[in-house]
């Protein structure tokens, strides 16, 4: 019998990214029903780009927003909860809800770098 490959972050990944969003969700700061959303989309059965499970690429989300992003693109993309390919989620800033813009490393570091306009 053949292993299933697995396609989501690993548990220490997403301790950095809990650790990291403060245990809220990065669009409306709620502490309720979280989960990870990938900012570049894995695709179907997953991607095999090694990047696309580390912590730059991953954010702690509600469930209501992580719908909410899927439902409006635009505003996802122009806040960083979504990258679009060929962009790397290291070349584009991440708005939280202190309306700071953050720079997101892999290690699971964040960065301010300056107030959303």
């Amino acid at each position: 019998m053949k292993a299933r490959r697995r396609t989501g972050p690993t548990d220490v990944v997403k301790a950095l990214v809990h650790a990291r969003d403060g245990g809220a969700c990065v669009r409306c700061g709620s502490r309720a029903g979280l989960t990870i959303h990938h900012r570049v989309n894995r695709g179907m059965g997953g991607a095999r780009e090694a990047w696309i499970n580390q912590a730059h690429n991953l954010l702690l989300a509600c469930t209501t927003c992580n719908s909410w992003f899927e439902d409006h693109p635009r505003e996802s993309y122009e806040a960083g909860w979504k990258v679009r390919r060929p962009q790397l989620p290291t070349e584009v800033l991440v708005h939280y809800p202190d309306g700071r813009l953050y720079e997101l490393a892999p290690d699971g570091v964040r960065t301010a770098t300056a107030v959303a306009q």
